[in-house]
């Protein structure tokens, strides 16, 4: 199986989905997150959905497409959809593609037959507006994702694509970010009297 790869083109497709027929490409210039679940009407996966779906106006704000996708039919898809709305009082306004030939699986490397032969484990694919894949994360299938950390992603690497920067480890939007380090030793010298938050000449910080 080959996985995807960061920095690289996100496979594109074409599939069924509780909106319709829709491709990738379709939402090329925009920020996606792809993320997979193995199974409708199981209890992990359920509060997930009803995670993206109560941050919904954050992925929005953000300009991001939120896109599930398991290897359940469209009609499963649709009546979990409609039982997670009626027990958790939120609404999916997200697409969830019916990946029952495995083939979004298979291109994103969904599909890792050690957790399960015929279940996506949980993915989460970051694609920027070129369609790149700039960050991903496997989870067990017994873990559930953090929402807010999804969104931390998604703020750190469009800061990144905006600004060139780099985010220290528990950054939030906010905090000070982390200045590229010099590559010469006339630069490495100059760095020390830039003006930054600096803690050596390999290690600055600044506001954004």
């Amino acid at each position: 199986m080959n996985l995807p790869r960061l920095n690289e083109p996100a496979p594109d497709f074409t599939a069924t989905s509780t909106h319709g027929a829709i491709k990738l490409s379709d939402f090329k210039g925009k920020w996606v997150v792809l993320f997979s679940h193995p199974a409708d009407f199981t209890p992990v996966c359920s509060t997930e959905f009803a995670g993206f779906a109560a941050k919904q106006a954050e992925f929005d704000k953000r300009g991001v497409q939120l896109i599930g996708v398991s290897v359940d039919s469209i009609y499963a898809h649709i009546a979990w959809i409609r039982e997670i709305e009626r027990l958790f009082g939120a609404k999916i306004a997200f697409p969830v593609v019916a990946d029952l030939d495995m083939k979004v699986s298979q291109a994103f490397g969904m599909i890792h037959p050690g957790a399960s032969a015929t279940a996506a484990v949980r993915c989460v694919f970051f694609i920027d507006p070129a369609q790149n894949i700039r960050a991903m994360v496997y989870y067990p299938l017994t873990t559930g994702r953090s929402i807010d950390e999804i969104l931390r992603v998604v703020d750190a690497l469009q800061l990144n694509t905006e600004k060139g920067v780099a985010t220290p480890a528990n950054w939030v939007p906010g905090d000070k970010v982390i200045v590229s380090a010099p590559v010469t030793a006339a630069a490495a010298e100059k760095r020390m009297g830039e003006g930054f938050d600096t803690k050596d000449w390999w290690l600055s910080y600044k506001g954004v």
